[in-house]
């Protein structure tokens, strides 16, 4: 996959589409979205539009992740149902300081300030504990875990090798693979090699939770992207730090985050249901479009959402 290293920081556009499709109207359990970008030192949300093309009524919380999340109801049937989201982020380049404290090597194995036992125990148990044993042979096969390494390094390489031994594929089939299965097959969609990367991770004994969002690259710049995923890791004094094994690389400001999870279950962009039999179902066509924006336009609003 080509990331587009010539993409830089700024001010982003990003359009993304998603268009479910059945052969006479539906009606539907309400819907949960995972698509506002998560906010922070390193990503501003200038504005963001939600159009619904059903009638309904949305309601925005936080979940316990810290995730921003749109709960749409509906309240009438229909054979079409099309979510809009166009979020404007500003994005912001690491300063002197993030740098300097990624220089301060945290050694593996890692030990975890007793205040934070309670959280971090979250993130080291296995959501796949049947598959444990594949997980742990691959790594042995691949030499890993390295006792003494830089935790940080450590992980950067088993990235690296999950992109050398693991073939992307994209899947059209819900769900995701079991971390077994992907070794297995040896290949994979984004959220399936992000999800064996947590449990590798975790075998390892490090804190990882999985990450759903998008990938600025030359697809998305092209209109023919798709969202991305992606595993975070959490490292003594240096916080979350993203590793993207579709890349094989650490994650950068062309990683937009819009959830995160400690089951891949729990940020997927859009989750619900129709009420009817399975072969009404025709499609489903989800386009994420990126387009660089030379300023902000006045007004600021922090969630909309319209239609119907």
């Amino acid at each position: 996959m080509n990331t587009g290293d010539k993409i830089e920081p700024g001010l982003l556009r990003i359009a993304h589409r998603t268009v479910y499709r059945y052969s006479q109207p539906v009606e539907f359990s309400p819907h949960r979205l995972v698509i506002r970008p998560r906010e922070g030192h390193d990503l501003r949300v200038e504005r963001m539009a939600l159009t619904i093309s059903a009638s309904h009524d949305v309601i925005w919380s936080r979940d316990i992740f810290g995730n921003s999340i749109a709960t749409v109801y509906f309240s009438e049937p229909a054979a079409e149902l099309v979510f809009d989201s166009e979020v404007l982020v500003q994005r912001f380049t690491l300063s002197s300081s993030q740098l300097l404290a990624s220089e301060t090597p945290i050694l593996y194995p890692v030990a975890y300030d007793e205040l934070e036992a309670a959280v971090v125990g979250a993130y080291l148990k296995s959501v796949y504990p049947e598959d444990s044993n594949a997980v742990r042979q691959w790594l042995e096969a691949h030499q890993f875990p390295r006792q003494g390494t830089p935790a940080e390094e450590l992980l950067a390489a088993l990235t690296e090798r999950l992109h050398e031994t693991i073939k992307y594929r994209r899947r059209e089939e819900k769900g995701v693979q079991s971390p077994a299965t992907t070794l297995t097959l040896s290949s994979g969609s984004c959220r399936d090699v992000a999800t064996l990367l947590m449990e590798a991770a975790r075998s390892l004994g490090l804190a990882a939770r999985f990450a759903s969002g998008y990938l600025d690259c030359f697809a998305t710049r092209a209109a023919r992207g798709s969202t991305h995923a992606w595993t975070e890791v959490y490292f003594p004094n240096l916080g979350w730090r993203g590793f993207d094994p579709t890349t094989g690389k650490r994650c950068t400001y062309q990683h937009i985050l819009m959830g995160v999870s400690n089951h891949p279950r729990g940020v997927m962009p859009i989750s619900g249901r129709f009420f009817g039999a399975a072969s009404w179902f025709r499609e489903m066509v989800a386009t994420v479009e990126f387009s660089k924006v030379e300023s902000a336009p006045s007004g600021n609003y922090a969630s909309l959402s319209k239609g119907g």
